[in-house]
C-alpha cells in the first residue's frame, strides 16, 4: 500500500535540536530507502518539511516506521499519514 507522509515541525521544536538530530534522521531514511519502505522523498517548496512516499502493508505499519525516526523520537516533528488508493475516476467516466 502506498502511504503519503507529511512531516510537520512541532511548535515546541528547538531549531538547534533539529540540526543536532539531522544526521541521524538522514541515515535512518537512507536505511529505509534501501529496504524499499521509503520510495520517494521530497521537501515542500514553501517550507523545510519533508514529504515521504512509503510502501507499507498498512497505515499502522507506516505510522510505526515514522514513529521510530530520530526527529520524531526527540519530539521535534510528527507526520500525517495518508493512505492512498488507485485512482478510480476513469472507471466512473468510461464505465
Amino acid at each position: 500500500m502506498k502511504i503519503l507522509a507529511l512531516e510537520y515541525q512541532l511548535p515546541s521544536a528547538d531549531p538547534d535540536l533539529l540540526e543536532a538530530y539531522q544526521a541521524a534522521q538522514t541515515r535512518r531514511l537512507m536505511e529505509l530507502t534501501r529496504k524499499g519502505i521509503v520510495r520517494e522523498i521530497y521537501t515542500r517548496a514553501e517550507q523545510r518539511e519533508s514529504v515521504l512516499m512509503l510502501e507499507c502493508l498498512t497505515p499502522q505499519e507506516a505510522h510505526d516506521v515514522l514513529q521510530a525516526l530520530p526527529l520524531v523520537q526527540a519530539g521535534l516533528v510528527a507526520f500525517e499519514v495518508i493512505p492512498l488508493a488507485p485512482y478510480d475516476g476513469f472507471s466512473r467516466l468510461v464505465g
